[in-house]
């Protein structure tokens, strides 16, 4: 079978700020940068400091980009970067950065498309209110917004607001426990931190506001979401309806994409929550339900579901001991998840008419260089073809998925995993800072050069 897709479909690849930009000491300090420098928050002690040092490679690493084939590129801009005690003063040494790296994506002919915020906020402002735990940050968030805009606007017509609203509250906030996420705060209540995900709701919904008006040009406007893809267990009905039944309760979907959506709150995961719900003021459910141009979907992995006779009609499946997985504990391999959370957009949430790309897909592998100065990541390519497969067939049966964005384009600071888990098509040697080209960004060239799964 020839796997194609239509004319028109589009190749990228992804990062983000603090992931791969490094020179920390030019941009105000960030809460990762505080959150990393704390002993035992990330694994060997590493920092985003240097990362990639693309600020003063970017130019090269853009340059490979377009030898790679893609003419769209996905990035974030550093809020602290930008306003670095993120509200107030603005750096124009920051802005003139981000220009500078616009107008030479655009000499390759490669399409810049701009995540506002992906997770780096200013310490200043979790200094001033505690961050996210505050409403003021959707309101700082979404006067960020403008002034990136209102700079970058003329050049720049594809703008995200916020990606993955769960990690930075839900995993940033954690009851009675040091979380893994910046900022790491700890909190007494899980109504704490749903506030948290609430607040951030609105800075998406304001921010959305905030780019519109902002914009000199017409504009598309998305949110980026990892929401968890039920995957039922046969296509039988029965499991497709438990599936669908269990998209609203899944993670955090139906606090999350739910409101973002549809504008409202899963009744069913309210009910769940109780007391523990966030308050939500009259007017919060308009600010945040704003009209999308698209949704960006952040893919991974996945949950199985199946009928049950319970009252729920479902139950979600835990995966046994030996289900195959890549270099992150949570990254089962699940393709199916791909094809299952477009579905579930336009069936499950009723919005058929929902433009879909794919914001992130990859895994981390244990890359190693070979004698001969290779890296032959064939499971990374395997995962990929995998998954590619699963976009090809929502393509096939009419879903509205307009492209894919690979995560990521060069190995980076991976969080709390540092510098230790490989996300990449293209190595760094972290040491020398020399661009490795992998097996897999050679295969997906040709995916690219090709439009099909090769």
């Amino acid at each position: 079978m020839v796997y194609a897709f239509p004319p028109g479909f589009q190749w990228g690849v992804a990062t983000a700020s603090y992931q791969i930009e490094g020179a920390a000491d030019t941009r105000g300090p960030s809460v990762w940068d505080t959150f990393s420098q704390t002993p035992g928050r990330v694994l060997h002690g590493d920092t985003g400091a240097i990362a990639c040092d693309h600020l003063h490679r970017y130019r090269d690493d853009i340059a490979l980009m377009a030898e790679l084939g893609v003419r769209h590129y996905r990035f974030s801009l550093s809020w602290p970067r930008i306003i670095p005690e993120g509200r107030g003063a603005v750096s124009e040494a920051g802005l003139a950065f981000y220009s500078e790296l616009v107008d030479t994506l655009l000499e390759f002919g490669i399409t810049p498309h701009i995540t506002l915020f992906h997770w780096d906020s200013p310490q200043a402002l979790e200094d001033k209110y505690g961050s996210w735990r505050s409403r003021q940050m959707a309101q700082d968030f979404a006067d960020y917004a403008a002034i990136a805009v209102k700079s970058l606007g003329d050049r720049v017509t594809h703008w995200m607001t916020l990606n993955e609203i769960f990690c930075f509250t839900h995993l940033g906030y954690g009851v009675n426990r040091v979380p893994e996420m910046a900022p790491g705060t700890v909190v007494n209540t899980a109504k704490e931190v749903w506030q948290t995900s609430h607040h951030a709701l609105l800075a998406h919904g304001l921010g959305c506001q905030a780019i519109r008006a902002a914009s000199p040009q017409p504009c598309q406007v998305a949110l980026v979401d990892n929401y968890l893809a039920t995957v039922p267990l046969t296509d039988t009905p029965e499991d497709i309806a438990a599936a669908q039944a269990a998209f609203p309760l899944a993670g955090t979907n139906g606090g999350i994409l739910y409101p973002a959506l549809t504008g409202e709150y899963s009744p069913e995961l309210l009910e769940d929550l109780g007391e523990q719900a966030p308050d939500i003021q009259p007017g919060d459910l308009e600010v945040i339900h704003q009209p999308l141009d698209s949704l960006g979907f952040n893919v991974y992995t996945g949950v199985y579901v199946r009928a049950a006779d319970n009252d729920r009609g479902f139950e979600l499946l835990p995966f046994p001991q030996g289900y195959p997985r890549m270099h992150m504990p949570w990254l089962h391999v699940m393709p199916d998840s791909l094809y299952w959370g477009i579905r579930h957009i336009s069936e499950t949430l009723n919005r058929p008419e929902l433009g879909i790309f794919i914001s992130e897909n990859g895994c981390a592998a244990q890359d190693e260089i070979t004698s001969a100065g290779d890296v032959l990541d064939l499971d990374r390519i395997q995962y990929l073809q995998q998954y590619l497969r699963s976009a090809h067939r929502a393509v096939q049966e009419g879903y509205p998925l307009m492209g894919y964005f690979l995560w990521s384009f060069l190995d980076n600071f991976e969080w709390a995993y540092g510098r230790d888990r490989r996300f990449g098509i293209t190595y760094i040697d972290f040491a020398t800072q020399q661009r490795i080209p992998k097996a897999s960004f050679h295969w997906y060239n040709r995916c690219v050069e090709e439009n099909r799964i090769v």
